[in-house]
């Protein structure tokens, strides 16, 4: 039987990542406008054609940026674009390349699959193609204190809670608190 190439950067037993294309509008502003109570008041991604196309445009084209969309495996007989239903997205932003090789995780589950142990197999698989393809040797998550999922997700994945940040993020109308968390190549590869 022939080998076929897989349609993502790395899977897991359930999930697959692949980058964000400008073809999975339709169902990403879907999903977000389906998982608004979940996101809000912590994150908003675009919930309109037009602001997707901006925001995917920025995480395919900068550099400093790469994002990641979360795939159900079991799904992929779905039809879904790209394999199975997007189940989340994870972006790495503000990426420094040189000595420092660090980058900056923003995340958010869609609520089908929240609760599922997706987004942490997704995260899991993100922080290792940093690592490995990517080469980066750091990455940080600033989560607000309240957002408990987030920062369950951070501790589950092996980041280390590292400081607080008062005002840091501007999100909503307002500048928010966050707790900033960080996992190294190093301590990756010891846990």
């Amino acid at each position: 039987m022939p080998h076929t190439a897989s349609r993502y950067l790395a899977e897991g037993p359930r999930v697959g990542i692949r980058h964000f294309t400008y073809e999975d509008g339709a169902e990403f502003t879907a999903r977000t406008r389906e998982s608004k109570e979940l996101h809000q008041p912590w994150l908003f991604p675009p919930d309109s054609e037009s602001a997707y196309l901006a925001y995917a445009g920025r995480l395919i084209e900068d550099r400093t940026k790469a994002g990641f969309l979360v795939c159900e495996k079991d799904g992929e007989k779905s039809g879904a674009r790209g394999g199975g239903a997007i189940a989340g997205f994870i972006n790495i932003n503000n990426i420094v390349e040189g000595g420092f090789r660090c980058g900056a995780l923003g995340y958010g589950a869609f609520a089908h699959a929240a609760g599922r142990g997706l987004m942490r197999e997704g995260l899991d698989l993100v922080v290792d193609h940093a690592f490995g393809p990517m080469r980066l040797h750091r990455l940080e998550i600033n989560a607000q204190p309240r957002n408990t999922a987030s920062l369950a997700l951070a501790r589950s994945c092996g980041f280390r809670l590292e400081g607080f940040s008062p005002k840091m993020i501007y999100i909503d109308g307002e500048w928010r608190d966050h707790e900033r968390w960080a996992i190294t190549a190093e301590m990756r590869a010891s846990g």
